[in-house]
Parts: C-alpha cells; sequence; structure tokens
C-alpha cells in the first residue's frame, strides 16, 4: 500500500494522535476527545487529558481561576461541567448528611426513622400516629434516601459512595453529579413504593449508590478502560441484594435502571445539545417517578 493510500479517509480503523499522527491510540482527552498517544497522555482525576487541556485550566487557574476565564474556554469535564478545585466536594457534603443524620437516629430513635423512612400506607395511622406516602407525605422518597438502619448499613453505604461517587463526580461536575444521584435514589424509592408491601418500611442510600454503579459502568465504556471490576462488583451486590432476606431490591434495581439512563444521557451527549440531553433525561425519569407515585397512590387510596 502506498503512502496516499494509507493516508485515505476510512483506511485506518483505529484512531491516530492529534499531536503524533504516525501512531494509533485507543484513549481520548477526558476534556476536548481527541485522540492521545502514551507520550501525550497526562493523568487527571478521571481518564487522562492532553498537554494543551492541561495547560489551558492551569493559566486559567493562574490568571484567577474558573472565574476570570470566559465561559465558554473553561476547562471542562468530560460530561461538561466546570472543573473545580475540590473534585470530591458534593460526595463530601453527602457523606457528611449521611453521617450526621444516622448520630441523629442513634440519638432519637424510632420516633426520628419512623417519620422519615420509607413507608407506602401505615396501618392503624390514628394508633401510631404514623402515615405513609400513600396518605401525601411524598418526602419520604427523598429523606429515606439518608437515613440508615445500623452500623454495617451504612458502613458499606458510604465506602460505595466515596470509592465510586468521587471519580464520578470528577468525570460529570457537581451540578450534573448531584443531579444523578437524586434521581437514581428518588427512582429506586418509587420502584420500592409501587412494588414493595404498603407498610414495610425501607430507607437506605443504596437506589442512589446503585445508580452510580450503572453510571460508572457507562463512563469506563466510554473511556474504553477494563469493564470487568465494575461489572463483578456489581453482580456481586446483586447477588447479595437476592440472596440476603430484608433487602429492599426494589430500591437497587430502580435507581441501577436510572443510573444507567440519566448516565448514559450525561456522558454521550452531543456538546451542541449537552445540557437540554443531560437534563432532560433527568426530567424524563422524574416524569416516571411521579407516574409509578402517582399510580401506587391510587391503589392504596
Amino acid at each position: 500500500m502506498d503512502q496516499a493510500a494509507a493516508d485515505a479517509p476510512g483506511a485506518r480503523s483505529v484512531p491516530v494522535c492529534y499531536r503524533h499522527p504516525d501512531r494509533e491510540t485507543g484513549v481520548r482527552c477526558t476534556r476536548c476527545d481527541r485522540p492521545i498517544c502514551p507520550e501525550c497522555m497526562v493523568d487527571a482525576s478521571v481518564g487522562f487529558q492532553c498537554p494543551e487541556c492541561v495547560r489551558g485550566g492551569a493559566s486559567a487557574s493562574g490568571s484567577g481561576g474558573a472565574a476570570s476565564a470566559p465561559a465558554d474556554n473553561r476547562p471542562r469535564t468530560l460530561a461538561g461541567g466546570t472543573l473545580t478545585r475540590d473534585p470530591r466536594l458534593v460526595t463530601k457534603v453527602l457523606i457528611g448528611l449521611n453521617l450526621a443524620l444516622f448520630l441523629v437516629k442513634l440519638s432519637l430513635g424510632d420516633v426520628f426513622t419512623n417519620q422519615f423512612d420509607l413507608i407506602g400506607r401505615a396501618y392503624a395511622p390514628h394508633l401510631t400516629g404514623i402515615q405513609g406516602v400513600a396518605e401525601g407525605q411524598w418526602y419520604r422518597l427523598l429523606t429515606s434516601m439518608f437515613l440508615h438502619s445500623g452500623y454495617v448499613h451504612i458502613l458499606f453505604n458510604m465506602l460505595s459512595l466515596w470509592w465510586i461517587g468521587g471519580p464520578l463526580e470528577g468525570a460529570l461536575g457537581r451540578a450534573r453529579y448531584l443531579s444523578l444521584y437524586l434521581v437514581c435514589g428518588l427512582a429506586g424509592g418509587a420502584l420500592t413504593y409501587l412494588l414493595a408491601a404498603p407498610n414495610q418500611p425501607s430507607l437506605g442510600a443504596s437506589g442512589a449508590i446503585f445508580g452510580l454503579f450503572g453510571a460508572t459502568a457507562v463512563l469506563l465504556r466510554r473511556l474504553r478502560y477494563d469493564m470487568r471490576p465494575v461489572i463483578v462488583l456489581l453482580v456481586v451486590n446483586l447477588i447479595i441484594t437476592f440472596g440476603v432476606p430484608g433487602i429492599a431490591w426494589q430500591a437497587h434495581i430502580g435507581g441501577l435502571v436510572a443510573g444507567v439512563v440519566v448516565g448514559y444521557a450525561m456522558i454521550h451527549a452531543p456538546r451542541e445539545r449537552r445540557a437540554l440531553i443531560q437534563y432532560g433525561a433527568c426530567a424524563l425519569v422524574l416524569l416516571v417517578v411521579a407516574v409509578l407515585t402517582l399510580v401506587r397512590t391510587l391503589q392504596l387510596t
């Protein structure tokens, strides 16, 4: 094959480095999405970046931070979020909030938990003073995401949130990451409300965390990373979900499905309509949550 044929469009099946056209590569910059070879790769919080994007981020920080740079030229995450000094801040806040409410729960006991866990419809509310989602306490779909039943429960959830959530926050940006977390938690709560026994209380961040698992799998596939570790971890968690009594599997499945859907929209949205598609996917899942909640409420009233 002569040189002209080798350079013809479509002749290469593998992308080449934009700075070294003679080098094939399967890795892309997580900011600009251009192919980069090992010589051009610069380690980032998630994936690798090209030298130009790294220099652009450094110059923006040196001239007064991201706020002083034009909005269109600010360094962005893979999903279009603004790069920040602390890419795990939201994860830390979520962990802190869960731990703080767990301490309140330890102090007040069931008096506190019974007011904020997820329960469809309490039997004999005039005797217990407890009402459920079907009686109008829809806030339980949200508040139950931040409560945990015991030390083991919160330990596993918070460790998973730190290991999975931190890198994912770095890839999505704070606003998109928080939206993903809340939407997945609500989706898990809605499916639990729909399918579980109406008087069966449930609580925990597992629905949101399973959503982060789903979004992480989408991210790893997008970056062409080895997906086997996250798949093995997810399979083990699903085995535990269906093998251990007392676990609300509905929350895990609902959160996982929502995480894959919203995560795919967050990571694969085209740049020209990125925000519309990303937050539109969140709105679509929230619409499904509202419909499922309404259907179950009509069944129970």
